[in-house]
Parts: C-alpha cells; sequence; structure tokens
C-alpha cells in the first residue's frame, strides 16, 4: 500500500518500472537524445516486457526530428553540420530501436542470415537495440540463395544477418534524408514515399505536349550492384569509414563455399 508520497514494497516494482520508462523513453523535456554514451550501460537491468511498453509515436517522431534536421542542412549546402547530424541519429538509441522494429516486422524478418538467428521474442529486441554499437562491430557473410524467374533461369538474392540488417536500416535512416534532399527529381527507382504511378505522371507530363521528344531511351545497366566502385562510395558516402568499408566488402556463402568480394 502506499501513503501519500511513500512508497512501500507492494509497489516498489511499479515504481521502478515506471521510472525506467520515463527516463529511457520520455527524456526530459522532450530534447535529450538518448546516444550510444547514455543507453543504458549503467542502469539498473530492464524488465522483460520493457520492449512491449515502448511508446513508438515517441520514438519515431525523435528520429523523424533528428532526420528533418539532417535535410534542412543538406538543403542549405551545410555539409559539415550534415555529416555530425548523421553521427549523432546513428548513435541515438530512438533510432536504434525503431531500426530492429523494422528489420523484424518486414517481410523478410523471420528469415535468418548464416548463423540462423532470427529475433522472434521482445527481450531479443531490446538486446538487439543495445547491441548496435560501432565498437566491435564486425559484418558476417551474406547467405546467397537463388529465385526461379518466369523465364526458367534464377535471380540471386543475397540475405544479411539480423544484426546486419539492423546495422544497414540504422545508417540507411541516417544517410536517406540527405541523399533525398540531393537526389534527382524525376527518378523513381528505390525511393521514399515514390512509386510507379510517380514515373508514369512525370513521362506523361514531359511527352502530352506538342513540342515533346518523340523517342525514348531505355537502358539497363548490367551487374550495377555488383561491380560498382567500392572505393568511390568509401569516398563519398558520409558515415563511419570503418563501419561502410565492411558493409561493401562483405563475403558471400554459396552452395556451402565461402566467396570473398
Amino acid at each position: 500500500m502506499s501513503l501519500g508520497n511513500i512508497i512501500t514494497g507492494e509497489n516498489l516494482l511499479t515504481f521502478i518500472r515506471y521510472f525506467l520508462a520515463r527516463s529511457f523513453i520520455e527524456p526530459v523535456n522532450g530534447r535529450k537524445q538518448m546516444n550510444e554514451n547514455e543507453n543504458l550501460s549503467c542502469a539498473l537491468p530492464l524488465p522483460n516486457d520493457y520492449w512491449k511498453t515502448i511508446r513508438w509515436s515517441k520514438v519515431i517522431q525523435k528520429v523523424n526530428r533528428l532526420q528533418r534536421r539532417i535535410a534542412k542542412a543538406a538543403k542549405e549546402k551545410h555539409w559539415g553540420k550534415v555529416k555530425s547530424l548523421i553521427y549523432l541519429l546513428s548513435k541515438s538509441f530512438y533510432a536504434k530501436l525503431l531500426a530492429v522494429l523494422r528489420v523484424t516486422i518486414n517481410k523478410g524478418g523471420k528469415t535468418p542470415g548464416v548463423d540462423n538467428i532470427v529475433w522472434k521474442y521482445p527481450s531479443e529486441k531490446l538486446k538487439a537495440a543495445l547491441s548496435l554499437k560501432t565498437r566491435g562491430y564486425q559484418s558476417k557473410p551474406l547467405r546467397r540463395i537463388y529465385i526461379p524467374k518466369k523465364n526458367g533461369k534464377k535471380r540471386p538474392l543475397s540475405i544479411p544477418v539480423m544484426h546486419d540488417r539492423a546495422m544497414q536500416t540504422l545508417y540507411k535512416m541516417a544517410l536517406e534524408p540527405m541523399a533525398e534532399t540531393v537526389a534527382d527529381p524525376n527518378s523513381y527507382g528505390f525511393r521514399p514515399r515514390r512509386s510507379c504511378n510517380d514515373a508514369i505522371a512525370q513521362c506523361f507530363l514531359t511527352l502530352c505536349r506538342d513540342m515533346s521528344a518523340r523517342w525514348i531511351f531505355e537502358a539497363d545497366i548490367k551487374g550495377c550492384f555488383d561491380n560498382i566502385r567500392h572505393d568511390w562510395i568509401l569516398k563519398n558516402i558520409p558515415i563511419n569509414k570503418t563501419i561502410l568499408k565492411k558493409m561493401v566488402e562483405v563475403g558471400l556463402y554459396r552452395t556451402e563455399t565461402f566467396v570473398s568480394n
């Protein structure tokens, strides 16, 4: 029982859990970012159902706020600020929670990599979010499988392990605002909040006039992602170079044989 503001043993556990939730999901004044230096490393152990108590609307709001700051800095061409904000987002505990959530609710969230590990339970997801650190990070080889096509051929599909997927999602959230700000306004492939219908509408607006072009050039880059230059990526992508190099130079497991890229 409780007498005034005195908390007795009966409600002590409830108070501790409430205090932890307030401390790590709703920072003071809603302004303090959770980063790698403050993310529970010295805190009391979290309850097993902590993942279920997270207010995802608050987490998404905090991540979106940082992404808007990155986009604004990129629009104003303040590249030093862009790099600093990207670093800040990659260390944010809010972003780490959201990265794990997106990986686990994705259609491929139940497909394991070479380590046969899948995050099914809330305690595993929370532990995964806490483990998303740059120090000591080492990417694992991709699991290569082949999917049959309609023409009888097979399309290769590379599957990373869950931890690598979460790290990639974390840095994708940090890079996406900058990339979307400086990208070609008329490109539609692999772009967020853009669809085939947007491309069709732009084609109509471009070709419907009397003075419009009469010919369309269609081209496909053979093996684009297999042959893209790693040195260009390492030079031009403004994230931790050690992490980036480990991501782009990861090897493959193909038919039980490891192949280094």
